[in-house]
């Protein structure tokens, strides 16, 4: 089982294969520099598209080789995400990752009905790796930034999507804590009939094979200390894998108390598409963007 994320950048240098990256809007330094890691550690090839005396003026003061990469000069942000998805589209990319441009244009590219690379039907969510010294193991977390407060179907995709990824680092059958401010259910907590309902698709198949109960706090779903204070008898047993939260105001937040406060580095990426996608917040750290590359050569 990977238990890290330099394990997991570890399993992907044992395919000894070079992945293929085109970088949307790439004139951001935390990008570049990720990018570079990536490619001269081997297991990417890269397209930065943007502009190119933007890019000039990043690389030559870090010196930065900008021989490392091949850049496409554009000096639209639409236009670089539009051209970055498009080289995925066609099979000239494996990845496509967002560089300075916002979140909203990037992603209006990767839904776009024809020229996007949503998979038909999916809904489009983001899970993260998070590795905190606090933690013995990697944390999965969704959804920290794509669907503001998700139905029931949208939480089962959620759920799905966080599974397969917590497969993909050898997890047999992984921890799921439906995470809520208390283990209580009621009228006061709108995700209690969802959250029950869920627990019931697993056995059907609908939810794929993992440990899954809920509503559960923080302290339940990760502090075994605290599930015996408690006396609260719950299969994830204070040693969840993955947390699945009731809104994007919930688990944004979480996260960046993680990276902020705690020590915390990120790998994570866009499901429900034909590639990985990878959309980090612009002021992210050059580690967590250089781990969202591995990751996304771990999922394709």
């Amino acid at each position: 089982m990977i238990r890290t994320l330099d394990q997991m950048v570890e399993k992907v240098l044992s395919a000894n294969r070079r992945y293929r990256i085109a970088v949307a809007w790439a004139q951001d330094p935390h990008t570049i520099g990720a990018v570079q890691r990536s490619v001269n550690e081997g297991f990417i090839e890269a397209v930065l598209i943007g502009n190119r005396d933007e890019i000039s003026k990043i690389c030559i003061p870090a010196g930065i080789d900008e021989k490392l990469f091949r850049i496409v000069n554009t000096d639209d942000a639409a236009h670089a995400s539009a051209l970055a998805v498009e080289m995925v589209k066609a099979g000239d990319a494996d990845i496509v990752m967002k560089g300075l441009v916002g979140t909203d244009v990037f992603l209006k590219s990767v839904m776009d009905k024809d020229k996007g690379i949503m998979l038909p039907g999916a809904v489009l969510s983001y899970v993260g790796a998070i590795q905190i010294p606090a933690y013995n193991k990697l944390l999965f977390i969704t959804d920290p930034a794509v669907i503001p407060y998700p139905n029931l179907e949208q939480k089962v995709s959620m759920a799905n999507y966080a599974v397969e990824m917590a497969e993909r680092f050898g997890l047999q059958k992984p921890k799921l804590a439906l995470i809520a401010a208390s283990e209580k259910t009621g009228k006061h907590f709108s995700n209690s009939d969802d959250y029950s309902a869920m627990k019931e698709m697993v056995a059907s198949g609908k939810i794929k094979d993992c440990v899954i109960d809920g509503p559960l706090d923080l302290f339940l779903a990760c502090d075994k200390e605290s599930v015996e204070i408690k006396g609260i008898k719950t299969p994830v047993n204070g040693e969840a894998d993955i947390l699945l939260f009731p809104s994007l105001e919930s688990c944004n937040p979480f996260y960046k108390a993680l990276m902020l406060f705690a020590g915390g580095e990120l790998g994570g990426l866009i499901r429900g598409t034909e590639k990985p996608v990878v959309v980090m917040s612009r002021s992210e750290s050059q580690v967590s963007k250089y781990y969202c590359i591995a990751l996304s050569c771990l999922m394709v």
